[in-house]
């Protein structure tokens, strides 16, 4: 399994290259797509990541918890 960190900054480095070459030509309103892109992929990304380290946790860790259980963890994290 990739570290988080590695793929947060592998999301970064595609975004960087974007905006920059959107910066070179002049097109801002590209620039501007691109920075709410970037913060809505991350969020995204991040949500995942926290599924897939919900799931990721050792039996013993998470007390014996069926995929059940932790489907019912992961409903009560996203109730507001």
């Amino acid at each position: 399994m990739r570290p988080r960190d590695r793929i947060l900054a592998n999301l970064d480095a595609v975004y960087r290259e974007s905006y920059q070459r959107a910066q070179t030509e002049g097109m801002t309103a590209r620039m501007t797509e691109l920075d709410s892109a970037y913060v809505r992929d991350q969020l995204v990304l991040e949500i995942l990541l926290d599924i897939r380290d919900l799931f990721s946790v050792a039996p013993a860790a998470s007390g014996g918890a069926s995929a059940l259980e932790k489907l019912e963890m992961l409903r009560r994290l996203t109730r507001p």
